[in-house]
């Protein structure tokens, strides 16, 4: 008799959502997909549940949380602000991890400069930071190192396939949506199934 499926676990997803982070929203989404784990994000937030509490449920719900900081530069529109959400959520999976039973969340920091973090958030010194280089290809490295005890161990090619089906299909997405943004929860959703659809093409158990 065939062994029961492992229950994929799911991933906290906590970045910038900016125009100018969108090839690496996708690469995050594709990379998390091929190890066989599920991608989540506020945008799955709506409600009248204060959003607060829905983001820690959240974070409680997934086993791990990946958490780009690659956006504590002040932003240039008025007024000008770094962008605290990131660190904030960051801060919640921490104290999750630390109150909760060990193992049960594991997070990891992301950025995209060596050095930065040790600047910017002096408390995680000793923190080691998967630094991407704000590239693609340093996305699908950094989720290799981090998620280097993971069953399933998707190549570099493999995690570019991925990637390149979700582009491919994602102009039909956003019509679908009627939008032009990725960062919508319709949008998230299909682009998390065509990522699913694609590792069982391209990713083997």
């Amino acid at each position: 008799m065939a062994k029961p499926r492992k229950a994929s676990a799911d991933v906290f997803l906590n970045i910038p959502y900016d125009d100018k982070f969108q090839r690496l929203f996708l690469a995050y989404i594709s990379g998390i997909s091929a190890f066989g784990l599920v991608p989540r994000a506020t945008l799955e937030i709506s409600g009248s549940t204060r959003r607060l509490d829905r983001i820690f449920g959240l974070i409680q719900a997934c086993q791990y949380s990946l958490h780009n900081l690659s956006r504590v530069e002040l932003d240039r529109r008025a007024p000008c602000t770094p962008r605290f959400n990131m660190p904030f959520e960051l801060g919640l999976s921490v104290a999750w991890e630390m109150a909760s039973k060990k193992g049960k969340h594991v997070w990891f920091v992301c950025e995209s400069r060596d050095w930065r973090l040790a600047k910017s958030l002096s408390d995680l010194n000793g923190t080691d930071a998967y630094i991407h280089n704000g590239t693609i290809a340093g996305v699908f490295r950094e989720l290799g190192n981090a998620f280097f005890r993971s069953e399933r161990q998707p190549s570099l090619q493999q995690m570019w396939s991925i990637y390149r089906d979700v582009r491919k299909n994602l102009p039909q997405i956003l019509k679908r949506a009627g939008t032009h943004s990725l960062y919508k929860i319709r949008v998230f959703k299909e682009v998390c199934v065509v990522a699913s659809v694609s590792v069982g093409k391209n990713v083997p158990n």
